[in-house]
């Protein structure tokens, strides 16, 4: 049969999405395999222009199957109360994706309205473009980048014109040139900023820590307000004025450079054999700051280690003044500038080389748990338990096993961290996770999750302690701890046998018409 008469469409014509899903699967795996080399020049290219143009489908089909997931609220189904979580956790998709992906589905997919009606997408040109195969999840990402810094003032059918504008010259435009295109028509609506106000800048701010890199150095993402620059400003003139807080002069004054009884002479001697750069010098100013100020509030909630720097670390690092220590914020540090804070600075220095003589064991008198259980399970834990969960134990609730109104002791073999969220997890309903602590295998004291009424494997979270990971052909099946997916649960509503049944009808329909 030649290419030309193929109808692939009379080939798919009544098979459900379930099937589709399988041709798709089954097309993908045999093109793995595929005789490019049979191919000319023009045909190879006449190829990799059809499947983008599939590919950016697609992008509308993943856009569509995200708001029907989130109208139904299905995500509970697989254990998870959020799509994020479904994505970041269930499909082991990262943040910055999981984040591209609701960002387009929001801004092409027709969501359900409380009255049970569709509702028209956020960008209906957008969408349209999407469903041409004529533009990308990038360019959609770009398009509602636009849209969103366009004053709120602006008129509707001004920012509707201006969508319009943006998804047509997407069709031509890569998204740098989508971007430029936007940024001209920002600079039209709006040339002298007098129509943006408080709230628009408001819902731009941000102030975000990224994650640590292989030297443990910190990028920082940032958009501040005016107040906030100003408030920096102020602290920058004080606390990072030449000679001020230089961490590499014992010498140097602390403080802000305008404090009283500072002596000038001092100071100016201190500025002398500054060589310090600016952004280094306010580096080092807002490091004295904040340390200044966590100093002043450290034992202000005696039970909690939020507010203090409390630091795991092995006794054989401290002694040698070498490795890697963590933080109950989940910030690594060198043990080199650990004891660089612990002279300097008011924190808890955690090192569980002996036991504590602190009770760990309180039984059902105590609800909360105590300093020194919170200090035992931050040293095992580190972080949240719950799989694929990056909170660190700065934002961990002490979670219970089993839970407390079930009878759960507040003993420490009994607790674990929990984020808010995963600490709301147990329960016996569809959706709902259970934990306990590991009594044996090789993950013993540590705490496993599953979802509830399965009886397949604990499921511990590896991301804090990376240093226990076992991999491998020599390590057991049965000690494997399979990667947080998406699981269906108890009691689908699918009748069994469903998936071979579509399987064969796949094959059926498809060797059917390629026989022909």
């Amino acid at each position: 049969m030649s290419d030309d008469t193929f109808d692939a469409r009379g080939v798919l014509a009544g098979l459900s999405p379930a099937e589709l899903v399988a041709v798709s699967v089954a097309v993908e795996e045999s093109l793995a395999g595929a005789p490019w080399g049979a191919l000319s020049e023009d045909g190879l290219l006449d190829l990799l222009e059809s499947r983008e143009r599939a590919r950016r489908t697609g992008v509308g089909v993943d856009a569509a199957l995200l708001v029907e997931i989130s109208d139904r609220g299905a995500c509970q189904r697989a254990g998870y109360s959020t799509v994020h979580q479904l994505l970041t956790q269930g499909l082991r998709i990262g943040e910055g994706e999981s984040r591209r992906r609701r960002v387009v589905a929001a801004s092409i997919g027709r969501f359900t309205a409380m009255t049970g009606e569709r509702l028209d997408p956020k960008f209906p040109a957008t969408a349209a473009a999407v469903a041409d195969g004529a533009i990308g999840e990038t360019h959609v990402s770009v398009i509602e980048e636009v849209m969103d810094k366009i004053p709120s003032a602006v008129d509707p059918a001004e920012r509707a014109k201006a969508e319009a504008m943006l998804a047509d010259a997407a069709r031509t435009l890569n998204p740098g040139g989508v971007l430029m295109v936007g940024n001209r028509i920002l600079a039209h609506l709006d040339p002298d900023g007098t129509l943006t106000d408080d709230q628009d800048r408001a819902e731009q701010a941000k102030f975000r820590l990224c994650a640590q890199d292989r030297q443990l150095m910190t990028a920082v993402q940032a958009r501040m307000t005016p107040q906030l620059r100003a408030e920096f400003e102020v602290v920058f003139t004080g606390w990072a004025a030449p000679g001020m807080n230089n961490p590499d002069d014992p010498d140097s004054p602390y403080g802000a450079a305008d404090q009283p009884g500072l002596d000038p002479a001092v100071l100016a001697a201190a500025a002398e054999r500054d060589d310090r750069l600016l952004g280094r010098r306010q580096h080092d100013a807002l490091l004295a700051l904040l340390a200044w100020a966590n100093a002043q509030f450290s034992f202000a909630k005696p039970d909690s280690l939020r507010n203090q720097i409390v630091v795991t670390v092995t006794d054989e690092d401290l002694a040698r003044h070498a490795g890697i220590a963590w933080t109950t914020t989940g910030t690594r540090i060198p043990v080199s500038d650990l004891v660089t804070i612990a002279a300097n600075a008011v924190p808890y220095l955690a090192v569980f080389a002996k036991a504590t003589g602190q009770p760990l064991y309180l039984g059902r008198a105590h609800r909360l748990a105590s300093r020194a259980q919170r200090l035992t399970l931050f040293a095992r834990d580190r972080g949240c338990t719950a799989p694929g969960c990056t909170r660190p134990f700065a934002q961990c609730e002490m979670h219970h096993m089993p839970d407390w109104q079930h009878g759960g002791p507040t003993d420490a073999d009994h607790l674990g961290g929990a984020c808010g969220t995963h600490n709301r997890w147990n329960g016996t309903q569809p959706g709902d996770w259970e934990s306990t602590v590991l009594t044996d295998g090789p993950d013993k004291g540590r705490v496993g999750w599953r979802p509830a009424g399965r009886a397949g494997p604990w499921i511990v979270n590896p991301l804090f302690h990376p240093d226990k990971l076992r991999t491998g052909p020599d390590l057991p099946a049965e000690d494997r701890s399979p990667p947080p997916t998406v699981n269906h649960r108890l009691g689908d509503t699918d009748p069994p046998g469903a998936e071979p049944d579509s399987e064969s009808r796949v094959e059926r329909l498809l060797g059917k018409h390629l026989a022909a």
